[in-house]
């Protein structure tokens, strides 16, 4: 099983079975999502065809230092709720933090706990708290999984107040794709909840709890992927408006109005994203009605996450600049440090300061300003007679020869001044290989630098997830109708950060489709800001131009990136 280098506890909520006494300092009404000892404070409604399984097998009674395996030392019980207990523990081998799962072998869930731990394991996709071990020992079953010291949970990043618009479209797109993947594999969650869900100090959203949190819990589903877009929704919906989207209150939110329904989130709060609001009504059980547009619903995570990349982007504010503080005179600079304070006198004392003169009026600002004057005075003597003396030269040049003394532009006199050229027209753009967005390509050519070729998100390899269509890397390759001499180029990055190459092929090349039949080079491969530009100071002959990028830079909790727009500079003849 894949580990990681933290851990964080999640456990699942109880359905209302009172605590005892000694669990009350621990639990909350319903049972928590805990990360760092903190509680969530409200159920996840069940929605159609999820059910839950009670269990009454009571919870291990162990200890703070018991030890597991000899390896995973207990330190605080987070809680201990419906037959099972979790604790924040010390991997003493490692010597890092984990949370660890208890229950009984013979719990009524221990057997699907362990297969749910141990199909999660397996996904080792990183945007997902990791399970790192699941065992049955001495008649106990745990599960061991990463603790995240620096990450906040969404309950407490709420409590503060709903999320900006950029915060709100990273949480759903992040979460959706992580989603996505999940039941590709065959795994749901079921238990999405906002104290299930993690921003890092890097802000990356990471979700915990993965068919593991269902399992203690006891939770099952007709319709797992329908289930757990709606929790997407409602997680969106809480983050624009700082409400929950049903009627009874939960983890620290208002729940809505009693009798009115599901209304849009800008009718609850004032300069909601209308792009977002639309979006988290697709997602809940609402057939995609809005008071706007008439949107299918979104009932798969793979639909969700398809509707959030075909929104326009969400640009990240900017940062707000805050004024120096105004300079104020201190004793220091007034004269009285180190002064005898006299009796019957403050310490600090505002001391009169006698106001400057002004500018040029002392005696030396006087001397220096007739001094200032008398030598503009005679420079301008000087140059007048020099310009008088030029012209008359000339003069008598012309009277002599009968002709003027100017150049033809061109010559070594009058040198004629050249740039990259003008902009060449581009006939088409495709994309080295075929496979990544062929679509997108000619969104480079458009003149729009809103519009952009833009990459899926990889993960794990900077260049391209390593796949095998793409071990060359991948572009655009733009051409321009016929073979013209190419003097330079301008190419505006999807993002900064991408390692890129500009290259040409041959004039009598014919379709080149792989990097190999580019021979001439434009620039050398180097990690490109957002702007890329190059001047040749010999121009190249070719028709085609290839735009190569190898490596992408981190996106989220991936790698992505692309370009926005192409502009090839030469001459056409």
């Amino acid at each position: 099983m894949a580990e990681r280098s933290t851990a964080a506890v999640d456990v699942a909520d109880n359905d209302g079975d009172e605590p005892s006494a000694a669990q009350a300092a621990k639990a909350t009404s319903d049972g928590v999502d805990t990360q760092n000892g903190r509680a969530a404070d409200g159920p996840m409604p069940e929605t159609d065809g999820e059910r839950t399984n009670t269990a009454s097998t009571a919870a291990p009674e162990l200890h703070s230092g018991h030890k597991l395996a000899r390896r995973y030392r207990l330190e605080e019980c987070v809680t201990r709720v419906d037959g099972f207990s979790s604790w924040r523990a010390m991997d003493e081998k490692l010597r890092r933090a984990v949370g660890v799962h208890l229950m009984p072998a013979d719990h009524s869930r221990a057997r699907s706990v362990l297969a749910a731990a141990r199909s999660s394991a397996l996904l080792g996709d990183p945007r997902f708290v990791q399970v790192l071990d699941a065992v049955e020992e001495n008649d106990l079953v745990y599960v061991v999984h990463e603790w995240l010291p620096d990450a906040t949970e969404l309950t407490a990043l709420l409590a503060a107040g709903p999320l900006e618009a950029h915060e709100a479209y990273q949480l759903v797109s992040q979460v959706s794709q992580a989603m996505a993947a999940a039941h590709r594999e065959g795994l749901a969650h079921l238990r999405l909840t906002p104290s299930a869900i993690l921003r890092t100090s890097t802000g990356q959203w990471r979700i915990r709890g993965l068919a593991v949190n269902a399992a203690l819990r006891g939770i099952t589903s007709e319709t797992p992927q329908r289930a757990d877009t709606e929790a997407i929704g409602a997680l969106l919906y809480a983050a624009l408006t700082q409400r929950w989207p049903y009627e009874s209150d939960a983890y620290g939110l208002t729940g809505l109005p009693k009798g009115v329904g599901l209304i849009a989130p800008d009718q609850v709060r004032a300069g909601v994203h209308r792009g977002l609001g639309e979006l988290a009504m697709r997602a809940l059980a609402n057939d995609g009605a809005t008071a706007s547009r008439q949107e299918p619903a979104c009932t798969t995570p793979e639909e969700l996450s398809k509707a959030v990349a075909a929104m326009p982007r969400i640009r990240p504010p900017e940062p707000a600049f805050t004024a120096p503080p105004e300079y104020q005179h201190t004793t220091y600079q007034q004269g009285s440090y180190g002064r005898t304070t006299p009796p019957g006198v403050t310490a600090v004392q505002s001391l009169p300061v006698a106001p400057p003169p002004p500018p040029l009026q002392s005696r030396t600002g006087r001397a220096l300003k007739w001094g200032v004057a008398a030598l503009l005075i005679a420079a301008l003597g000087l140059g007048s007679w020099q310009l008088a003396d030029t012209l008359l030269e000339r003069g008598t040049q012309k009277g002599n020869s009968g002709t003027s003394n100017n150049t033809k532009p061109g010559t070594d006199d009058n040198p004629k001044q050249t740039g990259p050229g003008e902009p060449l027209k581009i006939r088409d753009a495709s994309v080295l290989g075929g496979s990544v967005k062929p679509a997108l390509a000619p969104k480079t050519i458009d003149n729009d630098h809103e519009s952009a070729w833009i990459t899926p998100e990889y993960y794990n390899y900077p260049n391209f997830g390593r796949l095998e269509q793409e071990h060359d890397g991948s572009g655009i390759i733009v051409d321009l109708g016929e073979a013209k001499d190419v003097s330079g180029l301008e190419v505006d990055m999807y993002v900064a950060g991408q390692t890129v190459e500009v290259l040409a092929a041959p004039a009598d090349a014919a379709n080149p489709g792989a990097v190999g039949a580019f021979s001439q080079r434009i620039t050398k491969l180097e990690r490109a800001d957002k702007k890329l530009q190059a001047t040749l100071e010999t121009p190249v002959r070719t028709r085609y131009v290839l735009i190569h990028v190898t490596e992408l830079p981190p996106s989220g909790g991936g790698y992505r990136g692309g370009i926005n727009e192409i502009k090839v500079l030469g001459t056409a003849s």
